[in-house]
């Protein structure tokens, strides 16, 4: 039996990403467009959430071949990886949000690309839109149905790689990126990137956090979020296979895109006063720059101006409580089927605190803030350096 070889990451090779979009997606917006239709579509597509179910009638053709081509999962998927990656994620759900909203998000802050992207779309002034189209959207992932017919995943997944395309058509017809610098808006390096952001950074938090995970259930969890980024329009002859070619993408992308940026510090204060108004009162509202703090490290942190406090030792502390629970939770049955509930009872709090108890819409933005510049970046000083890379293997 013969193995393919290992990816191997390089400068170059995430310059070439750097410098690619999603031609099918990209065409798809652009016709519309050209055509005047892109308002029609975000009415239709407000009674288009389900899989399986009739496109809406007057549908924008472009539009619905870009539906109809995209609207099944990669002919590749391991459904027996994806239910072991679905059982991980019930079993960690909180962990897992913890990871998202105070180690990934923040960190895609610090990757100054990305926070003009972020500053372009409104979600400097929406933070609590973009979490909860971001837990809306991993919530429909990690249902039992996610790619049957009556699931929400595929068609959320489908309006996210249009609105993708929308922000690269914007910014590249505007003239206000530059691309010779930059590269694409939205880039192969980028969406390949998010995707890493939201699997192996999730998981490095958790462990940081000194949550129990099992090899197994890590490889089922990125590979879940691989199968995400095929849908989202990620180049997978470039994606990682695997974490630890994941890891070596990860450390190259970081390494040589994070840096400091007034959108990055405008981002991450939005987030953290998001979620000091999410718990009532003010009693805990020092914990959450303290957890970020904590689980992006003193670098990233001191770039996002997150403030220090005596709470920064209590977050230290929290893997020590964490690691009390899961072995109660390793103990006993009962005790693991309590945890496993209040997780998700905890998650669903959240995720309502955030949406107010609506349905978040994926739409296709007619232009962006009208204020919108790209600012010159930030001297970087202090690089962020990565850990080790993991040795290749033979």
């Amino acid at each position: 039996m013969t193995t393919e070889t290992p990816k191997h990451y390089t400068d170059a090779t995430l310059d070439e990403l750097r410098d690619q979009g999603d031609p099918l997606a990209d065409a798809t917006v652009a016709a519309m467009f050209e055509r005047g239709e892109v308002r029609d579509f975000n009415t239709l597509m407000r009674f288009f959430s389900t899989a399986g179910h009739k496109l809406p009638d007057g549908l924008p053709q472009s539009a619905a071949s870009f539906l109809e081509t995209t609207g099944m999962p990669p002919k590749w998927v391991d459904w027996d990886i994806m239910e072991r990656a679905r059982l991980f994620f019930m079993d960690n759900a909180a962990h897992i949000n913890t990871g998202l909203s105070f180690a990934a998000m923040p960190t895609t802050y610090a990757v100054p690309r990305v926070a003009k992207l972020l500053a372009s779309t409104h979600s400097m002034d929406y933070p609590s839109r973009r979490m909860a189209n971001t837990g809306q959207f991993v919530t429909y992932l990690m249902q039992t149905n996610a790619f049957e017919e009556g699931s929400k995943f595929i068609p959320a997944a489908q309006k996210v790689r249009l609105l993708h395309a929308s922000v690269r058509h914007h910014l590249t017809a505007s003239g206000r990126w530059d691309t010779a610098k930059d590269g694409v808006p939205l880039c192969q390096e980028d969406l390949i990137g998010g995707q890493i952001c939201f699997s192996i950074l999730v998981l490095d938090a958790m462990h940081r956090l000194g949550i129990h995970m099992s090899d197994e259930g890590a490889e089922a969890y990125y590979y879940a979020w691989r199968v995400v980024g095929s849908i989202l329009g990620c180049d997978m002859e470039a994606a990682p296979d695997n974490l630890t070619e994941a890891r070596a993408f990860a450390d190259l992308y970081l390494a040589r895109n994070l840096g400091p940026t007034e959108d990055g510090v405008r981002l991450n204060n939005q987030l953290m006063r998001m979620y000091e108004d999410v718990v009532p009162g003010t009693l805990f509202d020092p914990i959450v720059p303290a957890t970020i703090r904590f689980l992006v490290g003193p670098t990233i942190a001191d770039w996002l101006q997150i403030p220090r406090s005596p709470w920064d030792t209590a977050a230290k502390a929290v893997p020590v409580v964490l690691g009390l629970l899961e072995t109660v939770e390793d103990s006993s049955p009962l005790a693991e089927w309590a945890l496993d509930k209040a997780g998700s009872l905890l998650t669903t709090f959240e995720l309502a605190s955030l949406t107010r108890g609506r349905v978040m819409q994926y739409a296709i933005p007619e232009e962006l803030k009208g204020e919108y510049g790209v600012r010159s970046q930030a001297p970087r000083t202090h690089r962020w350096v990565p850990p080790a890379p993991t040795p290749a293997v033979p």
